[in-house]
């Protein structure tokens, strides 16, 4: 009997060793707490937007001629109405002096010619005073009244020509100025096309021309982004932004929907967009914007402060989640529901509670790790 025992618990020791050795290992995974914050429902845009600036002209010549004169640098900021490029205009020039001293002698003449006029009304006046004491004939009242009719005609035809003289002028100074490219606004000179000496010519319509002068007014940039047809029903005016630029990585700017386009682009082989300006709240004093950078916008349409939420990588199917269980250390299936989400975080309504712990990946090395027994 002794000896039946001993096997028996030999047999038994043996098989416990057997199942130690062949048991199921734990399964390392990454777990993350459940906690509360901000939890926001976004709109982004669906290809890169592009930082612009709110004034950017491509300026040309009204009329062609040969660059006489560069007067600005690329790089260089100037003011409104500043001359940045002159045409040869010796011609036009010598033709203003001309104008300008027909102008002269029409204002000589007509002064001398208004003189006259006002002695033959002073003549008609005092003829008509010895006319009335009848000290002078009708014939010689006529006369001088006649005399004093067509001197203030003659007066008046020298100020017209006088005025056309002024407009010739004026025609003349006009033409002038047009051979001299002065900036419309305030700005920075982005690019210049033409060298002294070279020939410029105005763009014709439907032809694509170098402009002779890019200017770009660095005071005032916004970014203008393509965002989905699907999301254009959610967005308006005035809605918060959260704007990230490819060149300044780990920061965000803050800005505000201040255009929504009125047609949606329908391009080849591209998803339908509505273009969606962004300006920003306010301009960033810490980074130097260039027009042309790439940009990614997040439209906030929706913002719930202080509320439970889980990563939203960490749901599955149905709206599901692995919750850990310390007790037994498994992980058990939690239905939830949810509120606002995005592709970070999603809000919890019901199922869990805060420190609550579910499964993120797989991965043990980040976040709180676990090993977890698989269900036998």
């Amino acid at each position: 009997m002794k000896k039946l025992l001993t096997f028996l618990l030999l047999l038994i020791l043996a098989g416990m060793a057997l199942y130690w050795l062949n048991r199921p290992k734990p399964i390392e995974v990454s777990l993350t707490s459940v906690e509360t914050g901000v939890v926001e429902q976004l709109a982004a845009n669906s290809r890169a937007g592009t930082v612009r600036a709110c004034r950017r002209s491509r300026l040309s010549m009204p009329q062609g001629g040969r660059v006489e004169r560069l007067l600005v640098d690329e790089g260089d900021h100037v003011e409104q109405g500043q001359p940045l490029l002159e045409l040869w205009n010796a011609d036009l020039k010598a033709r203003l002096e001309e104008v300008a001293a027909t102008l002269k002698a029409r204002e000589i003449h007509t002064a001398a010619v208004c003189h006259s006029a006002a002695l033959a009304q002073r003549e008609a006046r005092r003829t008509e005073t010895l006319a009335h004491d009848r000290l002078a004939s009708d014939d010689l009242l006529d006369q001088r009244q006649t005399e004093a009719r067509r001197s203030a005609l003659a007066c008046e035809e020298a100020q017209a020509l006088t005025e056309q003289a002024h407009a010739t002028l004026k025609l003349h100074q006009v033409l002038l100025d047009n051979t001299t490219l002065k900036a419309p606004f305030a700005g920075v000179v982005a690019e210049i096309n033409g060298e002294v000496g070279e020939y410029v010519t105005p763009s014709p319509p439907g032809v694509p021309t170098p402009p002779a002068v890019d200017l770009i007014d660095d005071s005032c940039l916004y970014v203008r982004a393509p965002i989905d047809e699907v999301e254009a029903a959610r967005l308006a005016v005035g809605q918060p932004v959260r704007i990230t630029l490819d060149a300044f990585r780990g920061q965000s700017f803050a800005g505000e929907v201040s255009r929504i386009a009125p047609f949606v682009s329908e391009l080849e082989k591209q998803a339908r967009t509505v273009d969606v300006d962004v300006r920003f709240t306010p301009p960033p004093t810490d980074a130097h914007l260039l027009v042309g950078y790439s940009a990614d916008i997040e439209v906030i349409i929706q913002q719930h402060a202080d509320v439970l939420r889980v990563p939203t990588e960490t749901l599955l199917q149905n709206n599901r989640v692995l919750r850990y269980d310390d007790d037994s250390g498994t992980l058990q299936a939690v239905q939830l529901k949810t509120g606002l989400g995005n592709w970070t975080w999603t809000e919890v309504v019901e199922g869990l509670e805060a420190g609550d712990r579910i499964l993120r990946s797989l991965d043990s090395g980040a976040d709180d790790g676990a090993r977890v027994v698989p269900a036998p």
